[in-house]
């Protein structure tokens, strides 16, 4: 209930941090539909990726300007729902692989493969003007006397939710913390959510933190990769869309050389 309450308090600052598909169109193509120099494949990607997606975008289309990219961004569990009742959309990258290996299992992929393409890490953070010590105090920082709000992922339908969960449970912070829980729609609504000052300190994706809205906006702690569990993050091509051909191109540039060098920058690891 929180988490929604705040919500009218950060619409404006939210479409700048997550974007919408018009603007993800625009930095991928330009016009290329509507002058006929392009074939569109309709992307939904993790919240995540908001921010390494458009320099995928960007590259893939400095080989491809015959392939226009249009982006929607959102949680990998609301999209799963959409593509499950039909959605048409081309290729899915999830923030969880469970949810490709669910659609391609029910028949909803081209060809029933899931690529994995990165694990997801957890941070701590605060705004660089907060009192509060993250590096320091590690994840007791959630426990600071100035935090009245924390933001978080919804976990009911967001990977990062469900692993900043997981994480305070197994460190010994949850049922201390839990009453002061907002939860976002995605993990960039939380992340919005405390780069505005609706929440003190969030538990957030690794990738948003490196992310130019971000970066030099305050302080981290990097959550221990067995407080919680591994985020495998996998994408698939799925049967509904209409430019299959295309969004296998697509996949494939991500989880390769050149996608991979850029996943890294934004703290996207390989996966083994």
């Amino acid at each position: 209930m929180l988490g929604q309450s705040v919500t009218s308090l950060v619409a404006p600052l939210l479409l700048a941090l997550l974007g919408t598909s018009a603007a993800a169109r625009a930095n991928g193509a330009p016009g290329a539909k509507e002058n006929g120099t392009g074939r569109e494949v309709v992307v939904a990607a993790a919240a995540d990726l908001k921010f390494a997606m458009e320099p995928l975008v960007s590259a893939f289309r400095a080989k491809r300007p015959d392939v226009v990219l249009k982006v929607s961004y959102g949680s990998s569990g609301s999209f799963h729902a959409q593509i499950s009742n039909g959605a048409p959309f081309d290729l899915f990258f999830s923030a969880d692989a469970g949810y490709p290996h669910q659609l391609a299992k029910a028949g909803l992929s081209t060809d029933g493969k899931v690529a994995l393409y990165a694990i997801g890490h957890l941070v701590v953070w605060v705004p660089a003007a907060s009192p509060i010590d993250v590096r320091k105090l590690g994840i007791r920082a959630l426990l600071h006397s100035s935090v009245r709000r924390i933001a978080i992922a919804n976990p009911r339908h967001a990977p990062y939710g469900r692993a900043a969960e997981a994480a305070m449970k197994s460190l010994g912070v949850h049922e201390q913390l839990k009453e002061k829980l907002v939860l976002g729609e995605n993990v960039a609504q939380a992340a919005q959510f405390v780069e505005s000052g609706s929440a003190e300190i969030g538990i957030l994706a690794l990738s948003l933190a490196l992310a130019p809205a971000l970066e030099g906006k305050g302080r981290r702690w990097d959550v221990p990769l067995d407080a919680f569990p591994r985020i495998e993050q996998g994408c698939v091509v799925l049967r509904n869309g209409k430019a299959a051909a295309d969004a296998r191109a697509f996949r494939d540039f991500v989880t390769g050389p050149e996608g991979r060098e850029i996943l890294n920058r934004f703290g996207l690891s390989a996966p083994d």
